[in-house]
């Protein structure tokens, strides 16, 4: 079955209508049942012992490694660093290999983007709350995608029933786009159009339109699409994904907005980010990371792309967790490993193209239903992490994650949080003011060699495709999911209103701000307009558009189909059509899961 939100029981859905993918990966994780103590669930269960009066007074920590398995000493000391050589594999911020920052002078010259994202209800739902958004602090705007929109089919789709607008808007057309932006000046905003699917293409698409019909010069566009397909081929559906396919369309949108849209990044990469979330450990969010970033490049290089018009326009959606000071050593081994990977291995010579420019989301999967509130200090500490370690973009995820989508106090809850870091920690005011840490120098070799040694696996296996494809990944992210669980369980890992500092669960409160709940009449709101869209439109122009799409895809690699999508969609084909489309010509079903057949 694809995609994550047909995996939830239908039972499930109704207590819990409002779902997001890193809540889902929690629950992947812990099981449906363990929707906290509040339903005795397995992993969830409440502390029950009675303690007794000044029995925790001399109370000692019982796990002395990282949360990725690192042991720690007592005190670090210039010997756990003196192999370390400053210029070589430090250097200051904005030199090679860029460990302590891409830039100089770092958050002095520009503050870390506040980008908390939005996607839910109707198009016209999520403008109303990115307007809110801006209002309240963003300084850059993030939409997520429906589920049914990533997997490349319609809202009026069999498999799309429960799922329409509820963890992302639905982008079935080029009228939902227009719905989406309306009001929203887009030569002066930076968006992130979250779809990161074969997908991408089309949805990027839409977005051109937009601004072609407003007389916007496509130059002058600044932001992001997330198009890491093979992310959502480990993380949400094989079926919708195929590797190949995704490869190419990659290639696709980079040479496109290469030629095109100098201010936009086409090359981003989400899988540190999710696949972090749904159970491994920061060595190797470094290690998949990179080694799906390879796989990507090396497709560009081979379709005759040079290395520098693919790099400097790359990005990277990271993680980041509870573990502190991992999290900010994870970022700098990051850095260090792009830019002599980007150098070395490929030859490329624009310090550009060396930089990890990278935007961090806080990790969903650290965050529970038990005693909500406690996951604004679990995200402020994330979100510190980040900035320690010199991100370019931050999304605070919510402290109604593990309930609910994000509340409008939720979200001004988070944007305050950024808000309290930038202008009253201090944080910003100095590049990488952890570095030189003996502590965290020796932390991020650490990462930096047990990172190397994955990655050398995997180019053992023949590539991350490879390493996919024999289920070695796979059995990755199940030994991460039954480590943390056993971790939970056995009190090694210990989480505030979970397996300590517990409370009953009718003292447990709801999240102020309540509950958001989609209304049922979205979706058949939805489904209606969709239909109404394919009767009311010029049916001789969208096959004609479809057929032009049809051949240049059976081309193959060598075919740019992003000129013939944008067309498409001037004439009113929806995602699924496109999809579908594209598929066919490539040999596959036109239905990932060969429910529908072409309508052409």
């Amino acid at each position: 079955m694809p995609g994550w939100g047909w995996l939830i029981p239908l039972a499930d859905r109704e207590r819990f209508p409002a779902w997001s993918f890193s809540v889902y990966q929690t629950n992947l994780r812990i099981g449906l049942e363990a929707f906290g103590g509040r339903s005795g669930g397995r992993l969830y269960k409440m502390d029950d012992k009675v303690k007794k009066p000044g029995q925790d007074y001399m109370e000692k920590l019982k796990r002395l490694k990282t949360w990725s398995g690192f042991a720690v000493k007592e005190i670090y000391t210039p010997e756990d660093v003196k192999g370390i050589d400053y210029k070589r594999d430090i250097a200051d911020a904005g030199q090679y290999p860029f460990t302590r920052g891409i830039y100089r002078n770092m958050y002095r010259g520009k503050l870390w983007t506040r980008r908390q994202p939005w996607g839910f209800g109707t198009p016209e739902d999520t403008n109303e709350q990115l307007k809110f958004l801006i209002q309240h602090g963003n300084t850059g705007l993030m939409v997520f995608r429906d589920q049914p929109t990533m997997h490349g089919i319609d809202s009026d789709h069999p498999l799309a029933r429960g799922e329409v607008g509820v963890s992302g808007v639905p982008l079935c057309s080029i009228e939902d786009m227009e719905d989406l932006m309306d009001g929203i000046p887009l030569e002066k905003v930076s968006m992130t159009l979250l779809c990161a699917s074969v997908v991408s293409p089309i949805i990027l698409a839409q977005y051109l339109v937009v601004a072609k019909r407003r007389k916007i010069n496509l130059a002058v566009l600044r932001g992001t699409i997330s198009n890491d397909s093979i992310m959502s081929h480990v993380c949400y559906s094989k079926e919708a994904n195929p590797i190949n396919l995704g490869i190419k369309v990659w290639g696709d949108l980079v040479e496109y907005c290469a030629k095109n849209m100098p201010l936009w990044h086409a090359a981003y990469v989400s899988a540190p980010y999710n696949i972090r979330d749904s159970g491994i450990n920061a060595p190797q969010e470094i290690a998949f990371g990179l080694a799906i970033a390879a796989t990507y490049v090396d497709g560009t290089l081979r379709r005759g792309m040079d290395i520098d018009d693919v790099a400097r326009r790359m990005s990277f959606y990271c993680n980041t967790g509870i573990d502190l000071f991992e999290e900010v050593a994870k970022f700098r081994a990051m850095r260090r490993m792009w830019a002599r990977m980007l150098r070395e291995k490929y030859g490329a010579r624009d310090p550009r193209s060396w930089q990890f420019k990278f935007a961090v989301q806080c990790a969903g999967s650290s965050l529970v239903p038990q005693q909500p509130l406690n996951n604004i200090a679990r995200t402020a500490y994330e979100a510190l992490a980040a900035v320690l370690g010199g991100c370019q973009s931050l999304f605070c995820t919510t402290y109604t994650e593990p309930i609910s989508l994000p509340t409008k106090e939720a979200q001004r809850t988070a944007l305050g949080i950024q808000g309290i870091i930038a202008y009253e920690t201090g944080a910003a005011m100095v590049a990488d003011p952890l570095g030189g840490s003996y502590y965290v120098e020796a932390l991020t070799d650490m990462l930096e060699t047990e990172a190397g040694k994955i990655m050398a696996e995997i180019e053992e296996m023949g590539g991350f495709p490879r390493a996919l494809e024999s289920g070695w990944v796979d059995k990755q992210v199940e030994e991460g999911n039954i480590r943390y669980q056993k971790e939970i369980e056995s009190g090694e890992r210990l989480i505030v209103g979970v397996n300590t500092m517990t409370i009953p669960p009718e003292e447990d409160l709801t999240p102020p701000g309540g509950v958001l709940r989609i209304p049922p009449e979205t979706e058949q709101k939805q489904i209606a307009r969709i239909k109404r869209l394919k009767e009311t439109r010029d049916q001789t122009q969208v096959k004609k558009t479809l057929k032009n799409l049809w051949g240049k895809a059976g081309k193959g690699e060598g075919e740019n189909l992003m000129p013939a999508i944008i067309e498409a969609v001037e004439a009113y084909a929806t995602v699924e059509e496109i999809m579908g489309t594209i598929r066919e010509a490539y040999g596959l079903s036109w239905d990932p899961w060969g429910i529908r057949k072409s309508s052409f």
